[in-house]
């Protein structure tokens, strides 16, 4: 058996393995929470196919004919990342879990953290890209010395 049939066999049995243990977590749940949480699966269905999906293809589209060629992988990974986080931020970002009577939640600069993340980020898709740069531009003969 070739190593990557291995290995892909052994990611599926573990995903399984995660679903699985997911199901029986939520064994004791009412019809209310069942019913909850099969609305965000849904919802996160959705949103992924009718949203995410469409506006990454969007994007990947206009970056590779306005950007030059060593900024299309840097900022590819830099937006994949950054969405990544930003739908991890949006509880927090938006206030949710927060109450009024316990100002200990949710009091932290969130929103200054998520800038400062996507400054990071796109700060280290320029520098990245500017490494390819002069890496693909460098003379030949350069190397050898």
């Amino acid at each position: 058996m070739r190593t990557d049939t291995v290995i892909r066999t052994a990611l599926g049995a573990v995903g399984v393995g995660f679903g699985l243990w997911g199901v029986w977590l939520m064994r004791d749940f009412s019809f209310e929470q069942l019913l909850s949480t099969g609305i965000w699966l849904a919802g996160g269905i959705l949103l992924h196919d009718a949203v995410l999906a469409p506006l990454t293809v969007a994007l990947g589209v206009a970056a590779s004919r306005l950007l030059p060629g060593h900024y299309r992988a840097a900022t590819g990974l830099a937006f994949l990342v950054w969405a990544t986080l930003t739908i991890t931020f949006i509880p927090v970002l938006s206030g949710q879990g927060g109450k009024p009577d316990n100002d200990t939640l949710l009091d932290q600069p969130y929103l200054i953290s998520w800038l400062v993340l996507t400054g990071v980020l796109a700060g280290a898709a320029v520098i990245a890209a500017q490494r390819r740069k002069r890496r693909v531009t460098r003379p030949a003969d350069a190397d050898a010395g």
